[in-house]
C-alpha cells in the first residue's frame, strides 16, 4: 500500500504503513483523489519544517471502508472530506470547550500525518460526508473556501463595502467569490490576464493588473476612498508592499496562505493609516458550514484548469512545483486520482 512519507528536505520515499485496526469511534478511509498544494511544495522543500518522518498530503476526500462500531453520522461506502486543520485539544481555548478558538491548529502534512497514502485511519469526528452534488474537485477546495470565509468573518464586512483582493491565483479567486456570496465588493489585482480573465467569468467586475496604474484605478473604483480592507494571497508573488497602499485609514490587511518568500511589509504605511495587520492560514472548524456553501452555490470551481493524474511520482511532480511550476498561483488544480 503506497504511503508516501517526507524523512527530510527533498526526501519523499514510498513506505508502506502497517495495517491499523479501527477502534470504536474510528473509521477507515479509502483515499481516492488528493490535491497538490503549495503548502506541500513548501514541506517538500525545506521551507516550511515537519517533525520528520511525516506523510504528506494535505487536501484529500475518500470513500469510508470500515466503521467503528461508536461512530454516528459516517456509513460504509460514503464519501468524504477528510479534515486537514483541527485543534490541538492541549491548548487552554480547547480544554475550556473553546476548540474553535485553538492557540496551536494542527495541519496535515506538517502536524500530523496527511493523506498521501491509499489508506486513513482516523476518528470519525475527523471525516465529513459529502452531498452527491458536491463533487471531488468541489470537496478538494473546501479548506480555501474555510479560509476565505474566516477571513470575512475575522473582518466582519457590511454588504456594499469594497476589499482588494491582492493575487488572483485558486485562493484569490475563491476569496473573491467568497466575498460577493456575502454581497461584499472584491476588487481583484494580479499580474496574470488568464487569471483575472477567470475571475471576471465568475462574475467580479472590478479586476485590475498589478502595474503602476492599480493605485488610480483603485481610487477610481472606491470613489477616492480607497477599500475598506485588502488581502494578500501569499502565491502570487505580488509585492506585499503594494496591499497597504490600496486601504484607507484605521482599516485592516490580512495574509493568507502559505509562502517562500521572505518578504516584509512597508511599515511607515502601516503607521500612517494605523492598520491592522493579521495572518490567515486555515479553516479549522469550518467544513460544515462550507459544505453548505457549495450546495447553494457560492463557489464556482469550474473556471479553474485541471490535471488529473493517475500515474505518478509524487516527488517529481513536487520538485516541479519548486521548480517554478506552482499550478494553483496559475489557477490550475492538480489532482493525484488514487483509485482505479
Amino acid at each position: 500500500m503506497d504511503n508516501w512519507v517526507l524523512k527530510g528536505v527533498k526526501n519523499l520515499v514510498n513506505e508502506p504503513a502497517e495495517t491499523l485496526e479501527v477502534s470504536p469511534t474510528q473509521v477507515k478511509v479509502k483515499i481516492t483523489h488528493l490535491l497538490i498544494s503549495n503548502f506541500d511544495v513548501l514541506l517538500y522543500n525545506g521551507d516550511l519544517t515537519a517533525n520528520y518522518p511525516k506523510t504528506l498530503g494535505r487536501f484529500a476526500v475518500g470513500l469510508v471502508t470500515e466503521v467503528g462500531e461508536n461512530c454516528y453520522g459516517v456509513k460504509k461506502g460514503e464519501r468524504v472530506y477528510l479534515e486537514s486543520a483541527k485543534s490541538c485539544g492541549a491548548c487552554y481555548n480547547c480544554k475550556s470547550g473553546k476548540r474553535d478558538l485553538c492557540d496551536d491548529i494542527q495541519l496535515a502534512g506538517r502536524d500530523f500525518d496527511g493523506f498521501m497514502r491509499d489508506f486513513v485511519v482516523c476518528e470519525y469526528t475527523d471525516v465529513s460526508p459529502l452531498p452527491d452534488s458536491v463533487d471531488n474537485l468541489k470537496a478538494l477546495c473546501i479548506e480555501m473556501v474555510g479560509i476565505a470565509e474566516n477571513i470575512y468573518d475575522k473582518l466582519n464586512l457590511s454588504a456594499g463595502q469594497r476589499v482588494a483582493v491582492i493575487g488572483c491565483d485558486c485562493l484569490g479567486n475563491i476569496i473573491a467569490q467568497v466575498l460577493q456570496y456575502h454581497k461584499v465588493i472584491p476588487i481583484v489585482i494580479d499580474n496574470t490576464p488568464v487569471n483575472l480573465e477567470k475571475v471576471k467569468k465568475c462574475g467580479v467586475y472590478y479586476t485590475f493588473a498589478a502595474d503602476d496604474e492599480v493605485v488610480r484605478n483603485v481610487s477610481e473604483a472606491t470613489n477616492g476612498n480607497m477599500c475598506d480592507a485588502a488581502i494578500y494571497s501569499s502565491a502570487s508573488r505580488l509585492p506585499v508592499s503594494l496591499p497597504p497602499r490600496l486601504v484607507g485609514n484605521g482599516k485592516s490587511l490580512v495574509l493568507s496562505g502559505f509562502t517562500s518568500m521572505h518578504s516584509s511589509v512597508d511599515a511607515r504605511d502601516i503607521l500612517e493609516k494605523n492598520l491592522t495587520v493579521f495572518g490567515v492560514t486555515n479553516a479549522a472548524n469550518y467544513t460544515d458550514s462550507v459544505i453548505n456553501m457549495l450546495l447553494h452555490g457560492a463557489v464556482n470551481v469550474d473556471c479553474f484548469d485541471k490535471e488529473i493524474i493517475s500515474q505518478f511520482d509524487p516527488a517529481d511532480i513536487l520538485t516541479r512545483f519548486g521548480e517554478g511550476f506552482n499550478s494553483m498561483a496559475s489557477g490550475k488544480l492538480t489532482v493525484l486520482k488514487m483509485i482505479f
